[in-house]
């Protein structure tokens, strides 16, 4: 067996579980999501825990199992507590602002980049003085989160002789070595 996919999902209260025709929808207070399962895959939910279940030990279901399991978790927790992502800008004269939905950043570009953010992702910007900017996420869409956090990242990766870039709060970021002297 899967040792994640046997594991139970406890359905805390609050949260709405419905399971028709192999679509998972899950309703709590930060939101609603849906997840399609693989026909193979028999999820069942009985005293408030969710447990899915395969057919067979073939390599395709086993993969699948385990892969169900995170998904439908991952629904679970986000609609019940969400999911945070706080993004810091390090450099000089990098700025972010933001006037609703849309996102304006200065990156040291000629021109600013605008990004327009989903409406399922909440968007907050904090510039302290002499701290670096931070762009702080709040969804209850996982994957959705982590793509819009890889998309603002890509404007600015952190590149790793000066540190600069964007880069998550509490990421260390390996540092190279310049130039060495001559010989």
């Amino acid at each position: 067996m899967s040792r994640i996919g046997k594991l139970p999902i406890q359905v805390p209260a609050g949260v709405t579980v419905t399971i028709k025709d192999n679509v998972v929808k899950v309703k709590g207070p930060k939101g609603e999501l849906t997840q399609s399962v693989n026909p193979d895959i028999n999820v069942s939910l009985e005293d408030g825990v969710l447990q899915l279940t395969r057919p067979d030990d073939e390599r395709n279901h086993r993969a699948m199992h385990g892969l169900y399991r995170s998904l439908i978790n991952n629904m679970v927790v986000g609609v019940s507590t969400g999911y945070k992502k706080e993004l810091e800008l390090v450099g000089v004269g990098y700025r972010v602002s933001n006037n609703g939905q849309v996102l304006d950043l200065s990156l040291g570009y000629t021109h600013n980049i605008f990004i327009q953010l989903p409406q399922e992702v909440k968007v907050e910007t904090k510039t302290e003085r002499n701290k670096n900017p931070l762009i702080i996420l709040e969804s209850a869409d996982k994957q959705l989160i982590g793509q819009v956090c890889a998309k603002i990242r890509s404007f600015r990766m952190p590149e790793p002789y000066k540190g600069k870039g964007i880069k998550f709060v509490g990421e260390e970021i390996r540092r190279k070595s310049g130039k060495s002297a001559g010989k």
